[in-house]
Formats: C-alpha cells, sequence, structure tokens
C-alpha cells in the first residue's frame, strides 16, 4: 500500500510540474510591426484562423487596404500540440503554411508556394491589448 501511495503521489507530482501549453488566441504582431492580426480557435475548437485586422506604418496602402479583415490562416488543423498545417493566404498569395506556437509570446509561421518558394515569419504577441 506504501508504495502504491508513493507511486501515485509521484505521479500527481510529475502531473503538476508539466508545463501548461500557452493558448495562441490573442491580438499578434508580424515581425516588421506593420501588421495585426486576431487569432482564434475556429471550426471544432481545434483549429486556428487568424484574420488581418489592423494594417500600419506604411503597410496601410491601397495594395493592402483589400486584404484588411481577410483570414490569413484559414481552419489550420492540429498536428501536434502548440503546431497547425493549412492554407495561407498571405496578401492575396495562397500557401501551404505551418503555424507553431514556440513560446508562449511568439509563432513562428512558414508559409510555401508550390512546395518550391518558402518565406518564414515571426509573429509576436501584441503587447498593447
Amino acid at each position: 500500500m506504501a508504495l502504491f501511495s508513493r507511486l501515485a503521489a509521484l505521479a500527481f507530482a510529475s502531473l503538476a510540474a508539466a508545463p501548461v501549453l500557452a493558448s495562441p488566441v490573442g491580438i499578434w504582431e508580424i515581425e516588421m510591426r506593420d501588421s495585426r492580426y486576431n487569432v482564434v480557435m475556429c471550426g471544432d475548437g481545434t483549429q486556428l484562423c487568424a484574420e488581418l485586422i489592423w494594417l500600419g506604418n506604411g503597410a496601410d496602402n491601397a495594395e493592402n487596404l483589400p486584404y484588411l479583415n481577410t483570414l490569413l490562416i484559414d481552419h489550420a488543423r492540429q498536428t501536434k500540440p502548440s503546431q497547425w498545417k493549412g492554407n495561407l493566404s498571405i496578401y492575396g498569395q495562397a500557401a501551404a503554411g505551418t503555424i507553431t506556437m514556440v513560446g508562449p509570446d511568439q509563432i513562428t509561421l512558414k508559409g510555401c508556394v508550390a512546395f518550391v518558394i518558402c518565406r518564414t515569419y515571426q509573429m509576436y504577441r501584441y503587447a498593447g491589448q
């Protein structure tokens, strides 16, 4: 019985010490600080969506304004903890994307067009919210 109690206590302690995965939900800003996105869980609650909600610092021009209030990430499916894969729309360009939450306040967004041209962006949780 004592062995069982010690094992149960050890199992409970290891669960309590396990890191809590941060939620991607919130407002995020791209590394160039010229666009912000509202990230939400969508679909069945495990999929990721992100809508372009703000343009500034020179990106708020006639070329980019049509993309305001459109989806950057459209129902990306979770493939493992803190990672989603799905379709991206980067200023009108469709891309296959991988979204990885690398920390509580940082997301890496990688998009590839035709598996040949790939680009990686960093997004940071917007502190002004």
